[in-house]
Parts: C-alpha cells; structure tokens; sequence
C-alpha cells in the first residue's frame, strides 16, 4: 500500500510503499477514504530528533490523525463494528481503564504516559495511507449517511472546535459575545458551532482578509483584522466589556495576549492553537474570574454528538482536496496560512 511517512526528522515526508497490515486480535483494519492534515503535525515535523526521542515517537511513523474510512477486516474477537461499515475515527486513544476513560474521556487518559499510548499520526501509525489499524473498534463511529469526505475534519478540527465551545456554553447567553482567534480548520467551525449553539454576537480574528470573508459567509457578526488595536476594537464592540468567551486556535505567545486582553470579568479563555504561547493566570489577571483552560481534542460523547450536529447541517466543513502524492505541497500551503477551511487528502485519488 502507499502510505506518506516521516522517515528523517525535520525532512519532507516520504510517498512510500507499505505492505498492508493485519488486524491481530480486537483490532481493525480500515480502508481509508479520507485523512485531515492539522497544524499539530508540524508538532512532528518540526522538532529533532532527540526531542522526537524524549516524546516517544520512532521514526519511520506514517503520519495522519483525523480519518475517515471502510472497515476492510476485522481481527479476531472484534465486534462492534461490520466490514463495510464506513466510520470516524477518535483519535485520542487512551487506556479504556482509568477514571478519565470510564467517563469517556480518553483525550484526559491519566495512564498513556505510563502505558507508551499514542495518538495515530502523532506516535503511532496514522491514517495518510491506503490501510490504517486501529487499537479497538471503541474508537469508531458510525456515519450513519453522513457523507464520508465532510466527516474527516470532524474528527479533530470540529471535535476540539466542539468541546472548546462546550465548556463556555453557561457563559454563552443572550447579549454576549464570543471572539474566535484564528478562522482556520477549528475556527471556521467553531463560527458555525456558535451560531447554531448559542445566541452571542461572533467577532472572527484573523490576519487574513480572505480567512474573514469566509468567516463572514458562515455568520461571524463581526470580523477583525489582527494587530495591536484587536484587543480594543472587541471592547468597542461589546460596550467596552470585553468578550465573555474567548476561543483561541492560533495559540501563539501574540494570540494569547490578545485573548487576555479582550476577555470580559469572569469570562474563559480556551486556547486550543498549538503555537505554544502562555497566558499567566493570578488573582486580577487577566481579569477577576477568569478561567483559563488549554484543550486536547474532546471527549467520546462529544465526538458523537459534533456527528450527530453534521448530521443534522450544522456544520459544513470548507474543504481542499489532495492526492497522497501532493501531501508536501499541502503542508507548504497549509504552513503558509493559505488552506481556506480544511485540506484533506484522498488516498485513493
């Protein structure tokens, strides 16, 4: 099978050929038909590799963690799922034991250090191949009709986009307003999710005019160019309160600061981006009551239920098509901020 690879840490990823795996006992293999890429990936693509080393990861690692594919074969013992079945993938693989797992929070697994448990295409073998394992058939949802291409940025860009936006929801009522900071693969999303969710006035912060028009068309009430006015101009917009829910998905040092800056008394803070910024938490800072919270993907209820709002048209994900043998020239797009939505590779094309 071909399969596109990070062979050498902080080199282009390899188109190579794989034979195909065989699913061992309680596992799955998938035919994969649809597989995101994700700013996260740069995470892998862009360290070396002692630090590759200290993280866990063993190259050569066949990258790819939001898919989308068929059941092809089922190891033995496997239930749950039927060959033929089209279906998402969880990506957050946890124990299936601990406490956080129990709930269904296997993206909070307090075990996977200990155990060596990886995330397909950030550890462990992903999906941009023809052919993907998967550990347990728990880690599977059904579509159900939902067309297969719109489910793949589900998996991880509309999941995290969905649980950032669940947990501000009793801050999310009638007169206020939310910011999304950053209208890439979650933040075009997010913009949908808050429309359709809660009553608030969206303000859409990018330093793209293109990325703000889109957010416009998806029903952002008001867009930001970013610069060193954003943080005032969201208080002109919201009588000089600040913004009751701050969504960021850049996470840069600048971002975060502008997230601080903005956010109304009592109001949250959920930086999501992985550009490694830091917002410092105190008694008046950013503001009095504030809560402040990085995210890692979601929860298992919350996969089902951003299907379960697919399904029912609340989300429609902005999509660039790509063949395994372009993967390269997407990620120099997507590095370059030019991926209008989400792109996503087709491994049959």
């Amino acid at each position: 099978m071909k399969a596109v690879q990070l062979r050498t840490p902080r080199r282009t990823p390899e188109l190579v050929e794989l034979p195909v795996p065989r699913p061992g006992p309680g596992q799955v293999l998938l035919s994969v038909t649809g597989v995101g890429l994700c700013h996260s990936d740069f995470l892998l693509l862009d360290t070396p590799a002692g630090m590759l080393r200290r993280m866990g990861v063993s190259l050569p690692l066949t990258l790819g963690h939001e898919v989308v594919g068929t059941v092809a074969a089922l190891g033995a013992g496997t239930s749950g799922v039927s060959e033929g079945e089209t279906v998402a993938l969880y990506g957050p693989w946890g124990c299936g034991r601990c406490r956080r797992c129990a709930d269904g929070a296997e993206n909070l697994c307090v075990r996977r250090e200990v155990l060596g448990i990886s995330p397909p295409g950030l550890g462990s073998p992903g999906g941009l191949a023809e052919y993907m394992l998967v550990d347990s058939p728990r880690h599977l949802v059904p579509l159900g009709g939902l067309d297969p291409l719109q489910a793949v940025p589900l998996t991880d860009a509309g999941l995290s986009a969905y649980h950032a936006v669940k947990r501000s929801l009793p801050k999310l009522g009638p007169g206020g307003a939310a910011v999304v900071i950053g209208v890439g693969g979650l933040g075009h999303l997010a913009v949908q999710l808050l429309r359709a969710l809660t009553p608030v006035q969206v303000i859409a912060v990018d330093v793209s005019e293109e990325k703000l028009t889109l957010a416009s068309g998806l029903g952002a009430h008001a867009t930001l160019v970013s610069d060193d006015s954003t943080a005032q101009r969201v208080r002109e917009l919201t009588d000089a309160t600040g913004a009751d829910v701050i969504l960021d998905f850049v996470g840069t040092q600048s971002t975060v600061e502008m997230a601080g800056a903005c956010v109304a008394t009592g109001g949250d803070v959920t930086v999501a981006g992985v550009g490694r910024g830091a917002l410092p938490v105190g008694f008046d800072t950013p503001a009095y009551g504030v809560s402040v919270a990085g995210t890692y993907w979601g929860t298992r209820t919350d996969f089902t239920e951003v299907i379960e709002l697919a399904r029912a048209g609340v989300l429609t994900a902005r999509l660039e098509t790509y063949a395994l043998q372009e993967v390269p020239r997407a990620y120099d797009r997507l590095r370059q901020g030019r991926i209008s939505g989400r792109a996503v590779v087709l491994p049959d094309r």
